[in-house]
């Protein structure tokens, strides 16, 4: 035996066929390289003749002797693992969702087609960020781009993203958290499981870092990444945080930022956090503002709320009315100012006390958590002072009190501004540990406070005793007003603490108004059971924080806060809760203020402000409270007024709208980030992809029709419910085998013993309760797949015969994988080929002929070498592969021409200044000066740039340099005509009748377009001036009679129903009649046989309109 370059070989040494890449003989030895065909792992041995034994050729010589049905298995199966080519929104037709333009676009528009992602979304509030990277990482790994995914996002959104990720896209990720870290004493917590989230503020850890930095992902997603900013309290430096951005950056390969606020005023601060992405890539704000000007921004994508639309072009988000709703005290409630003015008097008393040592940020955080309390409700500070008077008691006699905070988090004194990206009950847990924090230093001062907080419980359990609290008064005359105005409608009332939201539930049920509650602690089920109780049964939901993760509040457009969170931040998330996609109504908001309070009055110049910028600017100053008041820190303002640090009047001056108003919107409008927005979105360029993916798309019907038949060849039992549904009772011992494998379960999560209801229709999955969408992803699915692979691939290699019901081909079909790789060795594209060849015509067809095919048995000889052929063959899929390597090139060119054109630039004008700083400095160390630190690090800074730049002059050669890997031959069917020659078709008959369609269509002042070459399922893609689409199958007969539709055909017009028309053409060959059947599947009865489906020709006559 012979063995040469090319040849696929199988043998008892290696467990699956190998492709050999070289071979070499010397004397008895016999060096082999190559590569196996399923797992692509490469083999380098050293054989004697005597190896060769065992071994056999395959493809060297076609049979054409293996069973139809293993090689139409065989040929399916590769032709789903190229399922993205057939669906450009692939990852989106098999998860449940049904995004928009603006997320389609910049999915599959922009950042799938980046060699390296290293992008950041920016876009407004409520755009659905998540979605978009729900999308990426399904699609990435339906490619097989990515294994590995680590998700970093605040705290208090883990469990909300590994629920949306669940639910919305069958994805299942591990939760890493200073829980797991103790599980795991002495291993490496980041590689626990493929699929990974973590918070920011775990992972920064010092403890924790060093096992991150030395380990690596996939594909890298952090959410809120702002958050890892380099500059804190306007001082430039790397926080923690950036440090972890650093960290991620180097461990990730591709890597995604999300974030609705990324630029916040500062240029300098922007720049560095997209260094974090691409160091360098901008290196100045003017460069980044051409570049997002001329549209060739390749790091990142913002929208602004006001452009997103839906594919009707109908704006996304309704109205938003926001009032606040000043309260009175000191005419109304005089006890409750008394009350006030002593609380303060006692934090401003405390928080000199805290000068005089060194816990100055521990007791004001402490100490305000009283302010904020009593601006809650008179009830929530009755609680804490309980708390802090039952620690002052046990400090007076000597007991040690143990830790209240039973929080996993380490929280530094510099970071309380990160309590806000901590779970809610973590958060109550450090600040009811903060709340107890002693500063008296003995007995006598103790029992002074001790005394104090006596006082001010009394007058608490007054004004509670006797219903003074002004703010309960205005509550309820503001729920008769709503109901007045909106009756019955749901209501949703905000607040920040548990014991207020315990207290209102009470108060409101006394007022006869049935009402459910949402609190951190609750866990997902609970606060979902919640959510459907206040949907169905009651009229009011109070809530803390905790009402936004994993649950939808959308039905409801009416909102009290009955006190204002301090962080904007939250104040904006508050009204994301119902203010989003999917709000039918216009959103009414209220703000409960107190007039005559330190805070208070912060906080109504605050409301004051934003209702001037929201006249000029709309109602979006909403969502960016935070990043409007950028330059100032509303939190400490706040602080420093509860503790008299500050003086009020000079806060609120910092607070009032300068004179200069053009100015000062033009600096909010830059903080917002308007410059850097994408302003156009191209419509039609996305219902042209969307169109083509339901064309071409997979799923539904194909995959459960090569499902249920492969399931059923497995030994599987499948029972048809209801329409759409399917039940399997037990899985196939050899399918259980390979469900157990690591490469299904690390993959795709592990498979049930038995299902009760499955659906390949998405749609049905959506709609009915327990119903389990399968598809590609489906860890059943993908065990089928992987089944056929490990034992029908070889089967494809032998050749198995088909017959043509249609009678027209007579020849071979040759089946090829060809691939493109880039410098980098990455590959950038893939392609399937499926090329028919009959001695005198090659041409390339569409693989999904296969469905249209009968399995037959029979074959005969043709009058032309196969061996020739194949040769023939191979130079047209090569010249088919070079035009495929083209269409990239193109893409490929114009973004490296964007890294030229600015990345490149940025480098060499940075490099540029620093030689002129490097000269200005040697000048000056000459004339005697000691400038040797600025020296060096100018010095440094030139270096690091010059690397950077040969960097991406390196990658951009890399990326442009494409080449074509040798075809790889995977299968070959003899296609012969059927021995039915009543089902065979007349092409000249067939041209008449798309001539008659075709001539139909335009007098009806429709555009048709002939694509019956490309075996779509249809021959006729025909559109209107407003843009519906009509799918045409053509079929014509010489006289009349019965006409046949293929497998294909029947697919499609099951798919498009009311868009999929029949144009029969009866008497083609003497007097054409052209008759029109609308939606076949579901208006016309038909003989289902092999491959084929036949309309009688009563049926035509019955059921079609005459065609004019």
């Amino acid at each position: 035996m012979i063995l040469e370059k090319g040849d696929i070989i199988v043998g008892p040494r290696w467990p699956e066929p190998v492709k050999i890449n070289s071979i070499d003989y010397n004397d008895n030895q016999i060096y082999l390289t190559g590569s196996t065909l399923r797992s692509f792992s490469s083999i380098e041995v050293v054989l004697f003749p005597s190896d060769l034994e065992g071994i056999e050729i395959l493809g060297k010589e076609f049979t054409f002797s293996a069973e139809s049905w293993k090689v139409f298995f065989s040929l399916e199966v590769l032709r789903y693992r190229y399922a993205s080519l057939y669906d450009p929104l692939l990852a989106m037709n098999i998860s449940k969702v049904n995004p928009l333009p603006h997320q389609i676009e910049a999915v599959y528009g922009v950042i799938l087609k980046l060699p390296r992602i290293r992008f950041l979304i920016a876009d407004d509030p409520g755009a659905g960020k998540t979605i978009m990277a729900g999308l990426i990482i399904k699609e990435l790994k339906l490619r097989n781009l990515i294994k590995s995914v680590l998700i970093v996002a605040p705290s208090y959104l883990k469990e909300q993203w590994r629920i949306e990720l669940r639910d919305k896209f069958e994805e299942n990720f591990t939760i890493v958290d200073r829980n797991t870290t103790k599980n795991n004493i002495g291993g490496n917590v980041w590689s626990l499981s493929n699929q990974i989230i973590t918070s920011i503020d775990f992972a920064k850890q010092q403890d924790i870092l060093p096992s991150l930095e030395s380990s690596s992902f996939d594909l890298i997603i952090v959410d809120e990444a702002h958050k890892m900013s380099a500059t804190k309290y306007k001082d430039l430096k790397r926080t923690q945080r950036y440090r972890l951005g650093e960290t991620l950056s180097k461990i990730s390969d591709h890597l995604l930022f999300l974030t609705a606020t990324p630029h916040k005023g500062d240029d300098e601060n922007f720049r560095l956090f997209l260094n974090l992405l691409i160091p360098n890539f901008f290196e100045n704000i003017s460069i980044m503002r051409e570049a997002v000007k001329n549209n060739e921004n390749l790091l990142f994508i913002r929208r602004m709320k006001e452009d997103m639309r839906d594919f009707d072009k109908t704006p996304l988000f309704l109205p938003r009315h926001v009032n606040t709703i000043a309260l009175e005290h000191s005419t109304r409630s005089p006890d409750e100012i008394f009350l006030y003015n002593e609380l303060s008097c006692y934090i401003q008393d405390q928080y000199q006390r805290s000068l005089e040592t060194n816990q100055k940020r521990n007791v004001s955080f402490a100490l305000v958590i009283f302010q904020r309390r009593l601006a809650s409700s008179v009830f929530a500070l009755l609680k804490s002072l309980e708390r802090r008077q039952t620690r002052l008691i046990n400090e007076m006699n000597g007991k040690n009190v143990p830790n209240i905070n039973k929080n996993c988090y380490s929280i530094d004194v510099e970071d309380y501004e990160d309590l806000d990206d901590l779970s809610e009950e973590d958060r109550w847990n450090i600040e009811n540990s903060e709340e107890i924090t002693i500063i008296s230093r003995n007995k006598n001062e103790i029992l002074g406070e001790l005394k104090k907080v006596e006082e001010l419980l009394s007058s608490c359990n007054d004004i509670l005793k006797n219903e003074k609290e002004l703010k309960i008064i205005q509550l309820r005359e503001t729920l008769l007003k709503l109901n007045e105005d909106h009756p019955n409608e749901k209501i949703l009332i905000f607040t920040e603490f548990k014991d207020t939201l315990l207290y209102l539930k009470n108060k409101i049920e006394k007022w006869g108004y049935s009402v459910t509650t949402i609190y951190g602690g609750m866990d997902l089920e609970e606060r979902r059971n919640h959510q459907t109780e206040f949907e169905k049964d009651t009229q009011i939901l109070v809530a803390t924080e905790a009402a936004g993760e994993g649950i939808n509040l959308q039905f409801c457009n009416l909102m009290i806060n009955y006190d204002i969170p301090w962080n904007p931040n939250r104040l904006e998330q508050r009204m994301g809760r119902i203010h989003r996609y999917g709000q039918k109504k216009e959103v009414f908001v209220f703000n409960l203020v107190a007039r005559d309070t330190q805070e208070g009055r912060v906080l109504l110049t605050l409301f004051k402000k934003l209702d001037i910028i929201k006249d000029k600017l709309g109602d979006k100053v909403f969502d960016s409270i935070g990043t409007i008041i950028n330059d100032l820190d509303l939190s400490q303002l706040l602080t420093e007024a509860a503790a008299g640090a500050r003086g009020i009047d000079e806060i609120l001056e910092m607070l009032e709208m300068p004179d200069n108003d053009e100015q000062y919107l033009a600096k909010i409008r830059e903080n917002l980030g308007e410059s850097l927005a994408t302003r156009f979105i191209d419509y039609t360029s996305l219902k042209d992809m969307r169109d083509k993916a339901k064309e071409q798309r997979l799923i539904p019907e194909y995959t459960e029709k090569f499902f249920i038949r492969a399931f059923e060849k497995a030994g599987g039992k499948i029972k048809r419910k209801e329409n759409g549904i399917i039940s399997i009772e037990s899985i196939p011992f050899d399918i259980r085998k390979i469900a157990d494998e690591d490469i299904i379960k690390s993959r795709y999560g592990s498979v049930n013993s038995k299902y009760s209801k499955l659906t390949f229709d998405k749609e049905i999955s959506n709609k009915k309760i327990n119903v389990e969408f399968i598809s590609f992803g489906h860890p059943l699915f993908e065990s089928v797949l992987r089944w056929i692979e490990l034992n029908f691939t070889d089967e494809a290699l032998e050749g198995a015969v088909f017959s043509d019901p249609d009678g027209l081909l007579n020849g071979y079909l040759f089946f090829y994988e060809g691939i493109i790789t880039d410098g980098k060795g990455d590959v950038a594209g893939k392609r399937l080929f499926a090329m028919y060849s009959d001695g005198k015509i090659t041409k390339s067809i569409s693989p999904s002929i296969l469905w249209d095919l009968s399995e037959s048995a029979k074959s005969s000889e043709l009058p032309f070498s196969i061996e020739e052929t194949k040769k023939i063959v191979d130079k047209k899929v090569i010249d088919l592969l070079e035009d495929y390597r083209k269409d990239i090139q193109k893409e490929r060119k114009r973004q490296c021409d964007i890294k030229r054109k600015y990345a490149i630039k940025s480098c060499e004008e940075r490099i540029s200044q620093l030689d002129y700083e490097i000269i200005q400095y040697l000048t000056r160390k000459e004339n005697g000066e000691n400038v040797d630190l600025p020296l060096r690090n100018s010095t440094r800074w030139k270096d690091n740039h010059i690397a950077s730049l040969n960097k991406i002059k390196r990658e951009i050669i890399q990326e442009e340099t494409l080449t074509i890997s040798i075809p790889r031959f995977v299968g070959i069917i003899r296609v012969v005509p059927s021995e039915n020659k009543q089902m065979y078709r007349d092409e000249e008959i067939e041209k008449i009748g798309m001539a008659i369609a075709i001539e139909h269509e335009k007098k009806s002042g429709r555009n048709p377009k002939d694509v019956s070459s490309e075996n779509l399922g249809f021959d006729i893609k025909s559109e209107d001036q407003n843009g519906d689409i009509r799918y045409i199958e053509v079929k014509a007969r010489a006289k009349i009679g019965p006409v046949i539709l293929t497998q294909n055909e029947w697919i499609k017009a099951e798919r498009f129903k009311n868009e999929y028309y029949l144009y029969i053409v009866m008497n083609a060959s003497s007097g054409p009649e052209l008759t029109i059947i609308k939606n076949p599947t579901e208006n016309i009865n038909v003989q289902a046989q092999v491959v084929r489906y036949i309309i009688p020709y009563f049926e035509i006559v019955n059921k079609g309109e005459k065609g004019g």
